[in-house]
This record gives structure tokens, sequence and C-alpha cells, in this order.
């Protein structure tokens, strides 16, 4: 039943483009809600709502009991939502995890939230939106099942893990933080040109959790740190930190002296489990792990007309003609997806999802370079110099090895 309220729900959502301006999104949206829990009530409101046909609630109810396999097509969850994956997948693992019962969380402000959160995604970003999330957040529950970390997880560890994965990128704009620094946007100038993406999407969420009041009911104290928690989380996802985590993972590791019954220990794991599950799309099945991979280049591409457009040096990665979507997945694959993963199956102790993950990794890897090494010849055949870019030759020449 919870299930089916969540989906019925959920497809309230509307279609479309939301209107650029804050205000505008927030208006539609409590008309939404207003409406939405009318028809809870049992009054049917005045306009129309389009609801989910049945044979897709069925599918989607099925996609939800397999939500802790690896191999869950976040694509065609989605789909079957009617675009809204991220509001109904959060609704069911909170509900799985028996964070409803124990925060005392009031059901129709947790799904007033969710839908906050949802809509403050760019849809119009082919990579960092909604469905980005809610992709985050399925591989965050499935980390989170992990029994190294399963065994001493509390409540507020586990509702802190899922709401940092649902909003850890929310209002992102398309663009890197190099980007927002060269044309001196006003979130470089208020963050100091630190971690501004990351700052922002952390006080984004806070604003909606006050704006929501789905913690107004816990004690002052509690919501205090419960913001700050979210907001560590968040930050460590800056991917400029991603040797300062490795560091002090390995430290630990080589030391053995982790305590996961200590509250500081389990926050860093908590944030290790989020920088792995934001970044674990060469991890996926090769179909899905191929469609992120070229969803993040055309976001890439995307930057780069705009920096070209306003005539401004073209930031690495992105310049279509030069940087190929395989050269810039082995790169991304060796110096920062294996190392991370290689120390979290170190962490887990090789469990078959660490395996798995590992395998999936390789796997994609040598996908890609094949794929480079067709360019490659592709490119030598019609042209007869046998010049290659630089990105490629720097690729083809780097040991490979996992």
């Amino acid at each position: 039943p919870w299930v089916s309220w969540c989906l019925l729900f959920t497809d309230t959502a509307l279609s479309g483009e939301i209107g650029t301006k804050k205000k505008v999104k927030r208006l539609l949206s409590f008309q939404r809600y207003f409406h939405a829990s009318r028809l809870l009530r049992g009054i049917v409101p005045q306009a129309s709502l389009y609801l989910l046909d049945e044979d897709y609630l069925g599918q989607a109810r099925h996609m939800l009991s397999k939500v802790g396999m690896w191999d869950f097509d976040i694509f065609l969850f989605d789909r079957l939502t009617n675009g809204n994956s991220l509001v109904t997948l959060l609704c069911h693992l909170f509900n799985v995890h028996g964070l409803i019962h124990h925060f005392q969380l009031d059901m129709v402000t947790l799904h007033r939230f969710l839908v906050m959160v949802q809509e403050d995604y760019h849809s119009q970003n082919p990579y960092h939106n909604a469905v980005h999330a809610a992709d985050v957040t399925q591989a965050m529950h499935c980390y989170l099942r992990e029994p190294k970390l399963a065994n001493f997880l509390t409540p507020s560890d586990i509702m802190l893990g899922l709401l940092a994965a649902a909003a850890h990128d929310v209002d992102h704009p398309g663009v890197n933080q190099p980007f927002l620094i060269k044309t001196k946007h006003h979130l470089a100038s208020l963050y100091q040109n630190v971690s501004v993406l990351e700052n922002h999407h952390w006080r984004s969420t806070i604003g909606m959790l006050r704006e929501s009041r789905l913690l107004a009911h816990l004690p002052k104290e509690v919501t205090q740190d419960i913001e700050q928690q979210l907001g560590s989380l968040i930050l460590a996802t800056d991917i400029n930190r991603q040797n300062e985590f490795l560091v002090r993972l390995k430290s630990h590791l080589d030391n053995q002296d982790l305590r996961l019954e200590d509250a500081q220990d389990r926050h860093f794991m908590l944030q290790i489990a989020l920088k792995c599950a934001d970044i674990c799309n060469p991890c996926r099945l090769w179909d899905l792990s191929k469609q992120w991979s070229e969803r993040v280049c055309e976001e890439f591409y995307r930057q780069g007309d705009l920096e070209q457009k306003f005539d401004l040096e073209i930031s690495p990665l992105c310049n279509q003609q030069k940087d190929t979507i395989p050269s810039i997945q082995i790169g991304f694959m060796t110096y920062i997806v294996e190392p991370l993963f290689e120390r979290w199956a170190q962490f887990t102790g090789d469990t078959p999802l660490s395996e798995n993950m590992l395998n999936h990794l390789r796997r994609n890897k040598a996908q890609w370079r094949s794929l480079l090494h067709k360019q490659h010849s592709s490119s030598r055949s019609n042209d007869h110099s046998g010049q290659v870019t630089g990105s490629q030759e720097q690729t083809l020449n780097k040991d490979e090895t996992p």
C-alpha cells in the first residue's frame, strides 16, 4: 500500500519546464501539494491529474522490490515513475529502513520535501539531474547494506546517508567550479572559490529542509547536528578533495584503526560511501555505464561550447574536437575511480558487491580502450599522416593495467 500511495502521489509532478525563478517554482509546487492533499482526502480536484497506468505502477513496484540489486536500471525506473524516480525511491527507502517510524516523520511533509529536492535539479542537464541523484541514492542504499558498515549504522547515519545522496548535486548549473570562478559567478564570490558547488548544494538542501519543516518536531540541537553532518557529507563529494580522502582511508586501512563504534569513524566511512556512490557509473553494467558516460561528456561539451561562445579558454575535457568520450572515461577510471573502489573493496572485505563492481569496472575500461583503438585506427585511415589527438595519444601510451 505504501509503495502504491507513493507512486500515485509522486506522479502529481508537473510536466515540462518549471519557471526559472525560485518563487515561481515554489508557487507551482504548493499548488500541486494542495491538489495532492485533497486527492488523499478523497476530494476530486478540479484540475485533472495524470496518474500512471496500473501496468506501470506494477512494474515500478516490482523494481522497488529489487532496489538492493546492483543491476537496478534507474533509467527504466525513471520512465516507469513518469520522471519521478528520486521522490519515489526515497519514499520507499525511508520506509524500508524504518526512518519514518523512528523519526516520527509526517508522510505528506516528507513527500513535499522530496518534491522540492527533485524539482531543484535541472532536468535540462544531461548528467547532473534528478536521475543522477536517484542513481547515487540507490548505490548508497546498496553500500549501507554492506555488512562491515551495516552492523554499526544508526538510524541517524542511514537517514543522513540517504538525504546526502539525494541532495548532493541539487541546483547544479551544469558547469563546473572553474567555469563559475572565471565567469565571476556570484556563488564563487560567496564561497570564496572553495567547494563552490558543494557548498551551494548543501545550503540549498538546508533551506529546503527548513522550508518544508520536515524535522521541525525534533529538538533544535538534533536538527543543527543533522544540518552540519549533511554539509560534511556533501562537501566530501568535491573531486578536488579526492586525494585527501584517499590518503586518510589508506592510513586507516593500513593501520587497521577504524572503530565503527565511534561516530566520527562511521561518519568518515559514510563520506567514503557517498564518494563511491557519486562516481560509481563505471562500475555499473556496460549498457548503464555507457549511457552515463555519454551524458557526462555531453555536459562537458556544452560547457566547452559556452566557453568558446564567450571567448573563454576551453576547460580540460570540454573540447569535443580533442577530448573523446573513450579517452575521458579511461582517464577517469584510471586516476579517480579505480583507486577509490580498490580501497572500498579493501574496507568491505571483498564482498560479492565489491567484487562485482571491480569486475564491471575492468570490463568497461577494456570496452572503452577497444573503442579508443577503433577511433585511432579510423583517424589514421582518414589521415594519412597518422596523427592522433593529444588526448588519444596520451591515453594510449599510459600503462592501464588495473
